[in-house]
């Protein structure tokens, strides 16, 4: 499926309100404003907006510790995410989740998770509930190469593909584990092929492309909607930043961090659109000058919004 204007033209969108919301952040962050650790999407934007294009507005996706990426490609506003950040009552789950726990399901984010692989679980099962229901729903779930090592990655897997789940399995592959090199929690080079223990579709794309990204999951959404069954996405993407926020990232070579700078995925694609007459510099500079305007309005939400009353700290609980 070739993208038209409109479609490149909202990825284009998603990647620059990632990396604008993020720059953001990481300012707010150093100021002090947001309580503790934001683990940000930067050099990781095609992933997520590759993929979300690629569904409908009632799919589902689950997210990351590293998920403010994913909740912005699926729709979600600025302001209340940044209000979130801050620990502000007007955001998303009332300050309460925080940069690693946000969740909306109206925008179709059924929650990103602070425990490595923890989204994978509750992504197969609302996609079992979507096949039950027969109402034609797909769900992505994403996680980094690290979760692939985890008991609920393959126990995900096979019942998904027993069951023909439904649901596409995105795998981040930034490299790293925190501070371990995948090359050395993985003795497979291409991640995808462990796809092949449960008889399901494995890709691997440049994480770093969002076109292709996109074409894959377009397939592979395709199938789960037609009943095929899941598919492995993997997308690879090395990491720009460290870990969290004030991770030096002393443990990686420097070289390793220049390339994967040189690669930066959003002044690429912005030249790919340009070099390729899809869109002008002035339109392209239009949208940069409106995303600019909704990341400050944002931050001004979060700082002048009240932090949730004491009073309110036992609720929304599943037990007391």
């Amino acid at each position: 499926m070739n993208p038209d204007k409109t479609k490149l033209t909202e990825i284009y969108i998603s990647m620059q309100r990632i990396r604008r919301f993020e720059e953001t952040a990481i300012d707010a962050f150093a100021r002090g404003d947001i309580p503790g650790f934001i683990h940000v999407y930067i050099g990781e934007e095609a992933i997520a907006a590759g993929v979300c294009a690629a569904l409908e507005e009632g799919d589902c996706i689950t997210g990351t510790h590293r998920g403010h990426g994913h909740c912005l490609a699926k729709g979600m506003r600025m302001d209340r995410m940044m209000a979130e950040l801050f620990g502000k009552a007007a955001g998303y789950n009332k300050g309460k989740g925080g940069s690693m726990h946000i969740a909306d399901f109206g925008s179709g984010v059924l929650g990103c998770n602070g425990i490595v692989g923890g989204g994978i679980g509750l992504a197969t099962g609302a996609a079992w509930g979507n096949q039950l229901k027969r109402n034609g729903r797909v769900v992505a779930s994403f996680f980094g190469d690290g979760a692939t090592n985890r008991g609920a990655f393959h126990e995900a897997l096979n019942i998904a593909s027993i069951w023909s789940l439904p649901i596409v399995y995105v795998v981040e592959a930034n490299d790293w584990g925190i501070s371990m090199a995948t090359t050395k929690a993985v003795n497979v080079s291409d991640l995808s092929v462990r796809a092949q223990a449960y008889g399901i579709t494995g890709v691997s794309v440049d994480g770093r492309n969002p076109l292709a990204v996109y074409a894959a999951a377009d397939e592979a959404v395709g199938r789960a909607r037609r009943g095929e069954g899941p598919t492995l996405l993997v997308c690879h993407a090395p990491r720009i930043r460290g870990h969290e926020e004030g991770d030096p990232q002393s443990y990686r070579p420097k070289a390793e961090i220049d390339e994967a700078k040189r690669n930066d995925p959003v002044p690429h694609y912005r030249s790919y659109l340009l070099e390729r007459g899809i869109m002008s510099e002035w339109e392209l500079d239009e949208i940069d000058r409106q995303i600019e305007g909704e990341a400050d309005e944002a931050v001004a939400f979060a700082e002048h919004t009240p932090y949730p009353d004491p009073e309110e700290a036992m609720s929304d609980l599943f037990s007391e």
